[in-house]
């Protein structure tokens, strides 16, 4: 029974290898069956694929076959024209040539046939080609005279017009833009008092306190009739101020003593140095011009005790820094240069009581001394022609001067200076010949010039105001311009008998 079911365990065994056998052979020739289908079917899609690209390749070299064949017939067509134009060109070359040509020809028959005319004209005259010349110009200047100086005379005020309709402009655009006021200053400053009483306090016993203070600022003093009013006088600006400024102090406090006067005057004098130095930095940073010597910037603080004429120096220079400014950067110049040069173009005057020399060199010195670049200076030196302005902006700075200096209202002018300017601008004047009389109008600022009309014509009358015009700019000194104005009257007189 055992070798049965042991037989029949071995027939299963050999019957399931025998089918699974068979089953993994099957198996295996099916895959091999799908695998070669889907190769065939892999080459098959290959195959149209590259068919499918060599058509588009075949009809993408048809179209560049077709575009480039275009381009040909184009360059081929332009080629034809460029051919037509040239051949045209060398005609009509040609034919400019033969012109030209021609037109010589003529010219010569021309000169020829001139030649011809002037030789009968002389025969005829009986006066070769320079005589005629010298009569015809002798006739022209005797008939076309008045003519000749009414073109003189539209030319020449074309000319300034333009010029001056531009200068101007560009001085009109500057003076705009400036708005500084003026503060008239003189040699005094009076103190109010609060009463009479005040004057003796001041004074002190046996004069111990007026002394004393006018030791301590060594400004003068002056009491008198004036009521509840002394008046502090000196030459010196900072001096007065301080001065003031103390006086004010002890006023105030009411005791007025010397060792009090000695404390009030110094506390004044730091007061004072530390308002120059405010009034020096206020004035770079208002004109925009940095790296200057902290020294140097007190010197332009002690401007603003300073004045020329009633005008305030340091309102003055600050004025002309910002006109220079304004001109250089229309002309094209260097803006910093020029407004470096007109804000310290004064400079010499915060020291010119205490050093010998001019201003202008006192401020070559000191800027010099600071170690300011040499175009600065230069501006320094030149602002008052000490030298001769080489650099345009040098000329700004000059300019820009002379335009804040001279408008109307800047500055004072006594009552002396102001009648000998006007009696040598008439004078100058009358020195020349065929002068009836001569005026000095509008504060001297025009000289008219009434000529004789039988000794001077209009061409002369021209000739005079150039010449005299001339002669102020070399003898006289004056701000601003002069115009000279001639006058010509023609006058007809007849008596009746």
């Amino acid at each position: 029974m055992s070798s049965l079911i042991i037989l029949t365990a071995l027939g299963g065994l050999v019957l399931g290898g025998g089918a699974g056998y068979l089953g993994k052979q099957y198996l295996a020739k099916k895959s091999k069956e799908d695998l070669e289908a889907k190769q065939k079917n892999i080459i098959l899609e290959a195959k149209d694929e590259a068919l499918k690209i060599k058509e588009k390749a075949k009809k993408d070299e048809e179209e560049k076959q077709k575009y480039l064949q275009e381009l040909e017939n184009n360059l081929r067509r332009k080629e034809e024209l460029i051919d037509r134009r040239t051949e045209s060109i060398d005609l009509e070359r040609k034919n400019i040539e033969t012109r030209g040509k021609e037109t010589e020809e003529v010219r010569a028959k021309l000169k020829e046939l001139e030649q011809q005319e002037m030789e009968i004209l002389e025969k005829i005259a009986k006066m070769n080609k320079d005589g005629a010349k010298e009569l015809l110009l002798e006739m022209t200047e005797k008939e076309f005279k008045t003519e000749l100086v009414r073109q003189i005379k539209t030319q020449k005020e074309a000319s300034r017009e333009e010029a001056e309709s531009y200068a101007k402009e560009m001085i009109a655009t500057a003076i705009g833009r400036i708005a500084s006021e003026q503060t008239a200053e003189s040699t005094v400053s009076p103190i109010a008092l609060p009463s009479e009483e005040m004057k003796g306090r001041i004074i002190g016993k046996e004069g111990r306190n007026i002394q004393a203070f006018e030791k301590a600022t060594g400004v003068d003093v002056v009491i008198d009739d004036t009521p509840d009013t002394v008046i502090l006088s000196s030459f010196d600006p900072v001096r007065r101020h301080v001065a003031k400024l103390a006086l004010e102090t002890l006023i105030a406090d009411g005791r007025i003593h010397p060792t009090k006067i000695e404390e009030s005057v110094e506390k004044a004098k730091n007061e004072i140095n530390k308002q120059i130095k405010e009034a020096g930095e206020q004035a770079i940073f208002e004109v925009g011009v940095a790296g200057l010597h902290q020294d140097l910037v007190k010197l332009i603080g002690r401007l603003k005790f300073r004045t020329s004429y009633g005008q305030n120096i340091l309102r003055h220079s600050i004025e002309v820094a910002h006109i220079a400014g304004m001109l250089a950067s229309e002309l094209g110049a260097d803006v910093n240069i020029a407004k470096k040069g007109a804000l310290l173009h004064d400079i010499g005057k915060a020291v010119n009581h205490e050093v010998p020399g001019s201003h202008a060199q006192i401020g070559v010195d000191i800027a010099k001394k600071y170690g300011i670049s040499a175009d600065v200076i230069h501006c320094i030196e030149a602002h008052h022609e000490d030298v001769d302005a080489k650099s345009v902006e040098a000329i700004v700075v000059k300019s820009a001067d002379a335009i804040s200096g001279a408008r109307p209202g800047a500055r004072r002018e006594s009552l002396e200076a102001y009648i000998k300017r006007l009696t040598e601008l008439e004078n100058l004047a009358n020195t020349f010949p065929g002068v009836e009389k001569s005026y000095a109008i509008q504060a001297g600022r025009e000289v008219r010039i009434i000529v004789k009309p039988e000794e001077i014509d209009d061409l002369n009358a021209l000739r005079m105001a150039k010449d005299i015009a001339k002669k102020i700019e070399e003898d006289l000194q004056y701000p601003g311009v002069i115009k000279v104005n001639v006058i010509r009257e023609v006058r007809a007189t007849e008596f009746a008998k």
